[in-house]
């Protein structure tokens, strides 16, 4: 156990420096790029695209933690393309739900928020004569329920279908390693064999 301390460091310590580079740069995207696309309903589409993505992830993240990795190991005998990569992902889950739930999760809820400021700057900007302090309250409030409600149901998709999300993950992961030459699970696997 000890030995994986300094592992389970280099891991915290390599997700937090990825999350503040993610966290500024989207920041960046919002403070600089953002005011000046000058239109809102692509302003909202950004803003829609970061909440998905962040209910998405965090749907993974709980299907993994959740998924029987038992499964897996019979598609896996049947040489089933990504059910490899399903099993390691299970294996490393507090891994995978660190990355889903709480990096990509918790980035896109603060960029959402930030997205949403800044939207509401643009109203104003355009419509001077409209309440800003009434513009931020419903921009919280929109932000928040689709966060919310999207999250609660996906939550819900991914205790009934983890088997179906775990799989497909792993199928396009599968995919990604065979397009690109990269194996994202190289390390792990060569842990795994050893144990």
């Amino acid at each position: 156990m000890g030995n994986n301390k300094p592992s389970s460091l280099k891991f915290a310590v390599l997700m937090g420096t990825g999350a503040f580079f993610a966290a500024v740069f989207f920041s960046f995207f919002s403070e600089i790029v953002l005011p000046k696309l000058q239109l809102i309903m692509l302003s909202f589409l950004s803003l829609l695209v970061v909440i998905f993505v962040g209910i998405i992830f965090d749907m993974i993240g709980i299907a993994v933690a959740v998924a029987d990795e038992k499964w897996f190991h019979a598609k896996a005998s049947k040489k089933l393309r990504g059910a490899g990569q399903s099993i390691l992902m299970i294996r490393h889950a507090a891994k995978v739900a660190t990355i889903c739930n709480d990096v990509v999760g918790d980035i896109c809820g603060t960029v959402s928020g930030v997205f949403g400021v800044a939207i509401v700057f643009q109203l104003a900007s355009e419509r001077p004569t409209w309440d800003k302090s009434i513009m931020t309250m419903v921009m919280t409030g929109i932000v928040a329920s689709l966060t919310v409600g999207g999250k609660a149901l996906a939550k819900n998709k991914a205790m009934h279908d983890s088997r179906e999300i775990v799989g497909m993950v792993g199928h396009i992961l599968a995919w990604f390693e065979t397009s690109t030459g990269l194996n994202l699970f190289a390390l792990n696997r060569r842990r795994d064999r050893r144990r």
